[in-house]
């Protein structure tokens, strides 16, 4: 039996070594492996995030393309309002032009009930200098 427990320990002598050298190969080859699944997983979330980003940007360009339809529109919009109101306005000027012509009589009513009606104003009239006369006839003095 001694012979069998020396021959034994003479083989776990020289494959404890091996063993030993196996076991840090595995343990190698695992980190190995953890790392390479850890470098793909980074790499996986980068595209990810980079695909969001591009998204957002996308949409961001949608929105800022949808918001500058509208404001084209509303634009427009107001515009033709504008050009609708300046029109009615002209077409309103027009018939009081016309209706004004040779009508002294009443044009000279409407400044005389003006001068009635006004609260202390003053009407300049220029001389022959072109300086007015400031202070003839003054209100309240």
């Amino acid at each position: 039996m001694t012979f069998t427990g020396v021959i034994i320990l003479i083989l776990a002598l020289w494959a404890w070594p091996k063993y030993n050298v196996y076991k840090m190969e595995l343990n190698g080859q695992a980190a190995l492996k953890e790392a390479q699944w850890s470098k793909q997983i980074l790499i996986e979330e980068s595209k990810a995030r980079e695909q969001a980003a591009l998204m957002q940007a996308k949409a961001r360009v949608t929105l800022a393309e949808a918001e500058g339809k509208a404001l084209i529109v509303r634009a427009k919009s107001e515009g033709a309002a504008d050009i609708e109101l300046a029109k009615a306005a002209a077409e309103a000027n027009k018939i009081i032009g016309e209706s004004l012509k040779d009508n002294e009589a009443y044009l000279r009513y409407i400044w005389i009930k003006g001068l009635q009606d006004g609260s202390g104003e003053r009407i300049y009239i220029p001389t022959e200098a072109g300086m007015p006369i400031l202070e003839a006839g003054k209100a309240g003095s």
